[in-house]
C-alpha cells in the first residue's frame, strides 16, 4: 500500500508568524538539511506545552474541589451563626421581663450581659467570617481569571507554533486574554479602594499579570510588525519626491490594504491599543497618590511601530547630509506631512474604539517623527558640530564652525514652526501643554539632556552679537542725538536716546525670540541668563566708560561733557524702560520665577535670596537705574557748584541789604553772572536730556539753590533794611523766572526762600507780637518749612526804619 505523502498548504493560508519563522530557520539550501532536527525540536516543544496544559487543568480541578469544600465549611459556619441568633432572640423575649416598680428582674442582668458583651463579640465574629468569605471568593475568582489569562497566552504561543492557518484564531485568543485582563484589573481596582489591607493579594496578582503581559505584548508587537511588513510598510522613500498629484493615496500602504489583510491589521491594531489602555489603567492604580499624569503617559505604541521603521530606512540618506542639514529637516517634514492625513482618517477611529482616551493619532504621528529627529540630531549631528567648534583651528575655520552651528539652529527654528503650523491647521484640539509635553513637538528637546550644548549655543550667539555691537559702539555717530527744536523728541517713550540703544535692544530682542523656541522654561531662563544678560552688562560698561571719560577730561564743566553724559543717561533710561515693560509680560515673569527657584537651590544664605526679584533681567535693570540716578545727581551737583562759585561775592556782600537796587537794574549785578550760567547749563540739558530726568535735575537744582541762598544769606548775620528787603525780593523774582519755563509756580520749589522772604516782608507790628515765633504763629501764617529757631534768626536780622 502506497504511503500518502503530505502536501504543504498554499502560502496564503500560512500565518505571518509561520512565514517569519520559516524564513528565519530555513532561509538557505544548507539549512534544509537541519529540518529533521528542527522538526524534532518543535515536536518536543509541543509535547512540553501539551503537558503544561494537562498540569494546568489538573491544578484547576484541584482548586475547584478545594473551593467546594471551603464553601461547604463557610455554609456550615453561617448556619450555626444563624441558629445562635435565633436562640438569642427567643432567650431575650422569654427573659426580658421588668418589674412594674422599675427594679430589674433576674432576666435584666442576663439581657445586659448579652447586649453589652456577647452580642458585640458575636457581631465582630460575623464580620470577620464575612470578610474571610469575601477574601476567599475574591482570591478564587482572581485565581480563575489569571488561570484563564495564562491559558490564553500559552494557547496563543502554541497555535503560532503548530498551526499554519492560526492567524485569526490567535488574534481571537489574544483579544479574549485582553478582555480577561481588563476584568482582572476592574477587580483589583475595586479591591484597592475598598480593601486596602489586602495588599499582598493585589501584589501577587500583579506579579502574575506582569508575567503574562511580558509575553503577550512582545508577541502582539511582533505580529503587528509582520503585518506591516506584509503591507509594504515602510514605503519607499524615493516615492516621497514624486510629483504625482494624488501621491498620498497612491503611495500610502495604509490606504491600499484590502480584504482579510485589512481586517487582520485592524484587529491587531485594536489589540495593541487595548493592551496600552490596560497598561495605563494599571499604572494609574499603582501610582495612586503620586504625580500620575506625567508618569503614566507613553507614546502611542502603534504609531511608534509606524514611525520607527520609516526613520530607520531614512537614515541611509540622512547620514550623507551631515554637512547639509537642511535636507534632513526637509525629508523629515515631508515624511510627517505626507502621511499625517491617514492617521486621522484610518487609525483614529480604532484608537477611539479601544477607549484609549487622550490620544490623537495626528499629534502622536507628528510627535513621534519629531522625537526621532531629535534623537538623530543628538547622536549624529550635534556631536560633530560640537567637536568642530572645540577644535583648535585657525580663525576662519572657527568662524565657519560657529556659522554652521547657527545655521543648524535656524533650521531647527524653521522646522518647529512648520510642525506647529501642521498641528494648528489640522482642525483638532491642540492637547500639548507647556514644558513636558512641548518637548514632544520641538526639535530643541535635544538640549534637555545636554545643557552643555545649550551653553555652547548661548556662547556662540553672544560672541556674534558682541562682535557686531563692538563696531557700533566705536562709531561716534551712533551716540549722537538728532535734536530738532529746543525740546525733546515728540515721542516721550524715545527718551531722546541715541541710535546705539536701538541696536542693543534689537539684538537683545533677537536673543529673546530665539529662546522662545526652547520647550522648557528652565532652558529658556538658562539661555537668556547666558546670552542676554551679558549684552546688558556690555551696554552698562559702555555707558559707564563714556560718563567717566567725560568726567575725567573736563570734570563736566563744559557743554560737550554735559551732552555726553546726558546722552548716556538717555540711553540708560530708554533701555531701563524697555526692560521694565518686558518684565511685566507673563513670559518674563515665568522665567524670572524659574531663575529665582534656581538661585534658591544654589544659594545657601537666605539673606541673598530675599533680595532677588521675580524678573529675569531685574538685576541688570536695577544696575541701569543706579547708573542713571548716579549721573543725574552728578549733573545737578556740578551745575550747583558752578552756580555757588559765581555767586559767592553776592552772598558775601552784606552791605547791599541795607540799600535799594542800583538804579536801572532789576537784579543785583553780582548775581547776573550766576543766573546766566544757570540759564545756559539748563538750556543745554533741556535740549539733550530726556524729559523725566531733566525734571529731576531742575527740581534737585532748585532745592539745592534754595538751601544754599537761605543758609548763606537769611541765616547769616546780615541786617535787612527796607531797601534790602525790596532788593532781595527783586533778586528772587529773577531767580524764579529762570525756572518758570518748566513750572507755573517756581516759588513752590524754593520753600525756604519763599517763606523766609515772607517773614522779611512782615511789618514791625506783626513781628513784635507776643506770639511771634511760636508753633501756633507759624501755623497761622502758613509757614511750614521753617523752624521756630530759623524764624527767630530772620526776625533778629530785620531792621526797621531809615
Amino acid at each position: 500500500m502506497d504511503s500518502v505523502v503530505p502536501t504543504l498548504p498554499p502560502p496564503s493560508n500560512l500565518s505571518s508568524y509561520i512565514v517569519s519563522f520559516l524564513n528565519d530557520n530555513l532561509h538557505t539550501r544548507e539549512t534544509l538539511t537541519l529540518a529533521p532536527n528542527l522538526l524534532s525540536q518543535l515536536q518536543s516543544n509541543c509535547s512540553d506545552l501539551d503537558q503544561s496544559i494537562i498540569d494546568l487543568n489538573r491544578s484547576l480541578g484541584a482548586t475547584l474541589v478545594a473551593y467546594a469544600s471551603f464553601s461547604d465549611q463557610i455554609h456550615g459556619l453561617l448556619s450555626d451563626i444563624n441558629g445562635q441568633l435565633i436562640d438569642l432572640g427567643s432567650f431575650t423575649r422569654s427573659h426580658g421581663y421588668v418589674e412594674p416598680d422599675g427594679e430589674s428582674g433576674e432576666g435584666k442582668g442576663r439581657t445586659e450581659k448579652i447586649l453589652g458583651e456577647e452580642l458585640p463579640a458575636l457581631a465582630k465574629e460575623v464580620a470577620r467570617v464575612e470578610t474571610v468569605r469575601l477574601y476567599a471568593e475574591t482570591a478564587l475568582k482572581l485565581d480563575s481569571l489569571i488561570g484563564d489569562i495564562e491559558d490564553a497566552v500559552s494557547s496563543t504561543m502554541t497555535k503560532n507554533l503548530k498551526k499554519y492557518y492560526a492567524t485569526q484564531d490567535s488574534e481571537d485568543t489574544r483579544l479574549r486574554a485582553i478582555k480577561t485582563l481588563k476584568l482582572t484589573e476592574d477587580i483589583l481596582t475595586s479591591v484597592t479602594k475598598r480593601q486596602p489591607q489586602w495588599g499582598r493579594l493585589v501584589s501577587a496578582v500583579d506579579h502574575r499579570v506582569d508575567r503574562a503581559l511580558a509575553i503577550l505584548r512582545p508577541q502582539a508587537i511582533a505580529d503587528h510588525r509582520a503585518l506591516l511588513a506584509s503591507l509594504g510598510w515602510p514605503p519607499s522613500l524615493s516615492s516621497l519626491t514624486s510629483a504625482a498629484p494624488n501621491k498620498a493615496k497612491i503611495l500610502n500602504p495604509l490606504f491600499t490594504m484590502q480584504g482579510d489583510l485589512k481586517h487582520q491589521y485592524c484587529e491587531n491594531f485594536f489589540a495593541l491599543c487595548s493592551l496600552q489602555e490596560l497598561q495605563r489603567r494599571r499604572k494609574s492604580r499603582q501610582l495612586e497618590g503620586y504625580s500620575r499624569e506625567v508618569a503614566i503617559y507613553q507614546p502611542l505604541w502603534v504609531i511608534e511601530e509606524l514611525v520607527n521603521p520609516m526613520f530607520l530606512a531614512s537614515q541611509r540618506h540622512l547620514s550623507n547630509w551631515v554637512e547639509k542639514p537642511e535636507f534632513i529637516f526637509a525629508l523629515v517634514y515631508k515624511m510627517t506631512r505626507d502621511y499625517v492625513d491617514s492617521m486621522d482618517e484610518l487609525l483614529q477611529p480604532l484608537v477611539d474604539e479601544a477607549m484609549l482616551s487622550g490620544y490623537s493619532c495626528r499629534e502622536e504621528w507628528i510627535s513621534a517623527n519629531v522625537s526621532s529627529l531629535s534623537t538623530y540630531l543628538a547622536k549624529e549631528i550635534f556631536p560633530k558640530y560640537d567637536a568642530q567648534v572645540d577644535e583648535e583651528n585657525d580663525m576662519d575655520t572657527q568662524s565657519q564652525a560657529r556659522t554652521s552651528w547657527l545655521h543648524l539652529i535656524d533650521l531647527m527654528i524653521s522646522f518647529d514652526k512648520q510642525i506647529k503650523s501642521l498641528l494648528e491647521h489640522s482642525g483638532v484640539s491642540f492637547s500639548f501643554q507647556e514644558d513636558e509635553s512641548m518637548q514632544k513637538i520641538s526639535s530643541f528637546s535635544v538640549f534637555s539632556d545636554r545643557p552643555d550644548w545649550l551653553d555652547l549655543w548661548a556662547k556662540i550667539e553672544l560672541g556674534e552679537i558682541l562682535n557686531k555691537l563692538k563696531n557700533d559702539c566705536e562709531d561716534e555717530k551712533n551716540w549722537t542725538i538728532k535734536v530738532q527744536g529746543a525740546n525733546l523728541s515728540s515721542n516721550p517713550d524715545d527718551y531722546n536716546a541715541p541710535p546705539i540703544t536701538s541696536a542693543f535692544i534689537r539684538h537683545l530682542s533677537a536673543i529673546i525670540n530665539r529662546c522662545r523656541s526652547l520647550p522648557k522654561k528652565s532652558l529658556r531662563s538658562r539661555f537668556l541668563r547666558s546670552a542676554g544678560a551679558p549684552i546688558l552688562i556690555k551696554f552698562l560698561d559702555c555707558l559707564l566708560f563714556r560718563c567717566q571719560e567725560a568726567e575725567g577730561l573736563t570734570a563736566l564743566t563744559n557743554d560737550e561733557a554735559l551732552i555726553k553724559v546726558a546722552t548716556s543717561i538717555n540711553a540708560a533710561r530708554k533701555l531701563e524702560s524697555v526692560l521694565r515693560e518686558w518684565c511685566e509680560d507673563l513670559f518674563f515673569l515665568e522665567l524670572g520665577s524659574i531663575h529665582r527657584d534656581q538661585a534658591e537651590e544654589n544659594e545657601s544664605g537666605k539673606g541673598l535670596i530675599e533680595d532677588l526679584e521675580n524678573g529675569i533681567f531685574d538685576v541688570e535693570t536695577e544696575k541701569l537705574e543706579a547708573l542713571r540716578m548716579e549721573w543725574v545727581e552728578k549733573l545737578y551737583v556740578v551745575i550747583l557748584r558752578g552756580f555757588d562759585a559765581l555767586c559767592r561775592d553776592y552772598m558775601k556782600n552784606k552791605r547791599q541789604w541795607q540799600e535799594k537796587s542800583e538804579e536801572g537794574w532789576t537784579v543785583s549785578k553780582s548775581l547776573v553772572g550766576a543766573l546766566d550760567y544757570l540759564q545756559g547749563k539748563m538750556s543745554v540739558l533741556e535740549v539733550n536730556l530726556n524729559r523725566k530726568d531733566f525734571i529731576g535735575v531742575w527740581r534737585s537744582l532748585a532745592s539745592g539753590i534754595d538751601r544754599m541762598i537761605f543758609n548763606g544769606i537769611l541765616l547769616s548775620s546780615v541786617k535787612f533794611y527796607d531797601g534790602g528787603v525790596e532788593r532781595f525780593g527783586s533778586d528772587l523774582e529773577v531767580l524764579f523766572g529762570v525756572f518758570r519755563s518748566w513750572c507755573m509756580r517756581p516759588e513752590g520749589f524754593f520753600p525756604k526762600l519763599s517763606e523766609g522772604f515772607k517773614v522779611l516782608k512782615m511789618s514791625e507790628k506783626q513781628l513784635k507780637n507776643d506770639f511771634v515765633g511760636s508753633e501756633k504763629w507759624l501755623e497761622d501764617n502758613r509757614i511750614r518749612h521753617l523752624s521756630v529757631v530759623e524764624v527767630d534768626r530772620i526776625m533778629k536780622n530785620r531792621v526797621f526804619g531809615s
